[in-house]
């Protein structure tokens, strides 16, 4: 069900079709003011001294463009990029395999790496201190161990959950960056260049329309932005104006929040079935028939971060902005 959602902020099949948005170059970067400048140091400092770049470790909400930056380094230190993923590497082989395959300099991509096997995690330490790999060979008495040499390689970690990474993995980071969610004012200049690629015309206020919608995720503006241009070139004239965008968007059932259907329910059984008390994750999933951890993972975070619910010693509870947004009295518990 979560993957039909336009304001999913994982990717689905229809993004990676999409890889001609994705900047190349810092230059052509939008947003993530900090993050972007330290990495020009970082990348010229490393590019004046003839090294690889220090590890690095991305770390944000899904969606705010860490693949995306792996693929800016690569670029901007003139190496080839390798990704993977930490649930894809099952086996100390497996990470092996690929470190082994990896030229000097090279930039070694692992998404959602605090997925990864803690068994492949203790030869990634060796990796990245000492570019070696020790290996078992054998099993028993007569087991012995080897020690690879491996080329100097930059290993880029990103993550949604970095609370979830073991401290001696973190500890080898020697630069961490957090992506934060975009304002409106990026997402409106990322709407446009998308819109320019991808030949849609658009003028600034329909824009900033489908930006303000975004749960300030670029890649839920950019798939807006596709369906509000179906709607535009099937119903209006083709051109996205603020007048089009608000019909478009209003069809698509994304109201002037970013929620969509489910959001709504999830609040609406909060104030209406249990009476505003607070409430369980348990009996909320139960509610909408969803999965607790989905519920927890990828409705709740943005509903908070907005402040429409509140996390209690007793459970969770709908705040009177919630109230107010839906047009609800709200009676305090």
């Amino acid at each position: 069900m979560e993957n039909e959602r336009l304001v999913e902020p994982q990717l689905t099949e229809e993004d990676y079709k999409e890889v001609s948005l994705r900047p190349k170059w810092l230059e052509e970067y939008i947003g993530q003011d900090k993050v972007v400048n330290k990495l020009k140091i970082f990348i010229e400092a490393a590019k004046n001294r003839s090294e690889p770049l220090d590890h690095t470790l991305l770390s944000g909400p899904p969606g705010l463009g860490k693949t995306t930056l792996a693929g800016i380094i690569a670029n901007e230190m003139g190496v080839n990029l390798k990704v993977t993923s930490g649930p894809a590497i099952e086996k100390q082989g497996d990470l092996a395999s690929i470190l082994t395959n990896l030229s000097a300099d090279d930039v070694l991509f692992i998404d959602e790496i605090h997925r990864i096997n803690k068994s492949v995690e203790e030869i990634l330490y060796p990796a990245m201190e000492d570019h070696a790999l020790d290996i078992i060979i054998g099993k028993g008495p007569s087991a012995r161990s080897i020690r690879l040499d491996l080329a100097p390689f930059t290993l880029i970690g990103a993550t949604t959950r970095a609370g979830m990474l073991t401290s001696p993995l973190r500890d080898r980071f020697g630069v961490l960056l957090n992506l934060e969610l975009y304002d409106v004012k990026s997402l409106v200049e990322i709407i446009i260049r998308s819109a320019r690629i991808l030949d849609i015309p658009i003028d600034k206020e329909g824009a900033l329309e489908i930006a303000k919608r975004s749960r300030g995720t670029p890649r839920i503006a950019n798939r807006l932005l596709k369906r509000v241009r179906d709607y535009a070139e099937v119903k209006e004239e083709g051109v996205i104006t603020t007048k089009v965008a608000i019909k478009g968007l209003n069809m698509l059932e994304i109201d002037k929040y970013g929620l969509d259907n489910i959001d709504r329910k999830i609040i609406l059984t909060m104030i209406e079935k249990f009476s505003g008390r607070p409430v369980g994750i348990d009996a909320i999933s139960a509610s909408i028939g969803e999965d607790r951890g989905t519920v927890e993972d990828v409705y709740e975070p943005y509903l908070m971060q907005i402040g429409f619910i509140l996390r209690t010693p007793r459970g969770r509870v709908a705040t009177k902005m919630a109230y107010d947004h839906f047009g609800i009295e709200y009676k305090e518990n």
